[in-house]
């Protein structure tokens, strides 16, 4: 179970709103996805983009939100970079805005924050990392990359047992600007609506 403004949030994305183009990225990776599930397998999900500072960690916190939702057990999200910084506060108010609760536990220059999206479960743990940190599996998983650039600054990624590349436009060109609420709402909702669409594909 997740929070109820979650839940909220999840009922009311569109499907039908994926370009059939993105469909048909999205399918191969619920297809590993299901694999996995029906060897009865961790489902280990590691969302990679450059930074570690915006769309991975939508997509890293939108997966384990989704997968209470549908009520999808064993899946575990994380997220890295090819680069550690560090995560944008506009993520942070994004995801509030969304029915989602989080606190920072460690300040600095790159702080840790507490994510939770259910009652029932330990929170998300939010901070920019690279992709092969010791916080992050080691072995048998999946490598979703969600920014072009690191797809090419990744070219091999030795742990990954299956890479995806389903890119999305960074909302840090408007970072600073009028549309800026506007422009992170837009794509986490994104990131979810073709989230819930390859965990929607699980079942038969």
């Amino acid at each position: 179970m997740v929070f109820p403004p979650i839940s909220d949030v999840l009922n009311a994305l569109d499907l039908d709103t994926i370009p059939n183009e993105r469909k048909e990225l999205l399918r191969p990776l619920a297809q590993a996805i299901k694999a996995k599930q029906e060897a009865n397998q961790a489902i280990l999900l590691n969302f990679i983009c450059t930074h570690n500072s915006r769309r991975s960690v939508f997509a890293q916190v939108w997966a384990q939100a989704i997968a209470a939702h549908l009520d999808i057990p064993n899946v575990h999200s994380y997220s890295g970079g090819t680069e550690v910084t560090a995560i944008y506060p506009s993520i942070l108010s994004t995801l509030q805005q969304q029915g989602f609760q989080s606190s920072v536990i460690n300040e600095g220059p790159n702080p840790h924050s507490s994510i939770s999206y259910s009652p029932e479960v330990p929170p998300v743990i939010g901070f920019s990392k690279r992709w092969d940190d010791a916080f992050n599996p080691q072995v048998s998983f999946i490598a979703v990359m969600t920014c072009s650039e690191a797809d090419k600054g990744c070219p091999y990624l030795p742990k990954a047992e299956k890479r995806f590349a389903i890119p999305y436009e960074d909302p840090k060109v408007f970072d600073g600007g009028a549309n800026e609420e506007e422009a992170y709402k837009s794509r986490s909702l994104q990131i979810a609506t073709e989230i819930m669409f390859v965990f929607s594909n699980l079942n038969p």
